[in-house]
């Protein structure tokens, strides 16, 4: 019997990819760049282990006040959103299994043949132990489902059934994927909600994401002249209909909109609240540089999570790369 845990489960540790000279990254200040990750990394390891994936270990590593429950590990990347190109761990029989699915760069807008072969260097080089690691020939990304560690699977038609993904596939043969390799029992399909600038077809940690077996927390856009308005709007109905296996509704928990962030280009970027890590003992979460909203979100979080310490990270950096905080970890189950 498979399941895929919930991640306030318990973890062995977090993995993350830093960027490097190869990457987008290094179009401007590299140091810059590297500014938000050392933070994440440093607010996961305050009580958990962090395996830092990077170019230079000695060169990172002297980045950092404190290594402390840190790992440096050199394997070649193409980016650095291990979310969705990092294991998806299971349990099968209460033992933890590690499912290396392929990555093509969401849907193919990127190269990540050096990304692709991450999970298998990393088993290979021996940090994983003895988990068993198995290959899936069919295209899954972290960040495109969330699990409430019950055989509940929250995700986006957008996404999974986008033909840049296996060539299209409908509900039905998506769900039997699902419930050959993560032992998925029943499947909610959100149908709406985009974030503008976002490439990822619409994964479901940019919109809404389980905080518990019976909690949603989701992206809500009050401004009627907001471009997000009327998406996320149906997005909420949506989420209104959805049950518990229990029958019973789900508790609904809106986050605030960011105020709209721009790049360079005057392109906007996809800053979102719902792109948290909640590790074993803190719960961390991007802020944008918004005074109101970012107030708001950590006082949501608080609520939410009273027992665990609030991390905020600025993830303004990030954003302007198209991902957040959650899109740049993941963890491995014990």
């Amino acid at each position: 019997m498979r399941r895929v845990p919930a991640e306030w489960e318990r973890q062995r540790c977090v993995l993350m990819s830093f960027p490097h000279e190869e990457t987008d990254w290094a179009k401007e200040d590299l140091n810059a760049a590297l500014s938000p990750f050392i933070r994440i990394a440093q607010a996961i390891a305050y009580k958990e282990a962090v395996y830092i994936i990077c170019k230079a270990k000695e060169k990172i590593a002297s980045m950092f006040c404190s290594t402390r429950n840190m790992t440096f590990i050199e394997i070649p990347t193409n980016d650095t959103w291990i979310r969705d190109y990092g294991y998806i761990s299971i349990k099968e029989n209460d033992e933890t299994r590690l499912l290396d699915f392929t990555f093509d760069g969401w849907g193919g807008k990127f190269d990540a043949a050096l990304d692709n072969s991450v999970n298998t260097l990393l088993h290979q080089k021996g940090y994983m132990g003895i988990t068993p690691l198995e290959h899936i020939d069919f295209v899954l990304e972290g960040g495109s489902i969330e699990s409430d560690g019950q055989g509940t699977i929250l995700t986006t038609s957008q996404c999974l059934c986008n033909p840049n993904r296996n060539g299209g596939l409908s509900k039905a043969e998506v769900e039997s994927h699902l419930e050959k390799y993560l032992g998925t029992k029943r499947v909610l399909w959100l149908d709406y909600g985009y974030l503008a600038g976002d490439d990822t077809d619409s994964h479901i940690d940019t919109l809404a994401r389980f905080t518990d077996e019976e909690t949603i927390a989701y992206v809500k856009c009050e401004d009627p002249e907001d471009e997000h308005y009327h998406a996320l709007s149906a997005m909420e109905e949506q989420l209104k209909t959805f049950k518990q296996e229990n029958g019973d509704p789900y508790r609904l928990v809106p986050l605030p909109m960011c105020e709209a962030k721009y790049n360079k280009e005057g392109e906007r970027l996809p800053a979102t609240y719902a792109n948290f890590l909640i590790t074993n003992d803190a719960f961390v979460f991007p802020t944008y540089s918004d005074s109101r909203n970012d107030k708001k979100a950590e006082n949501i979080f608080r609520e939410l999570f009273p027992e665990k310490e609030i991390i905020p990270v600025n993830c303004l950096k990030l954003i302007e790369e198209g991902g957040s905080l959650h899109c740049s970890t993941m963890q491995v189950a014990y």
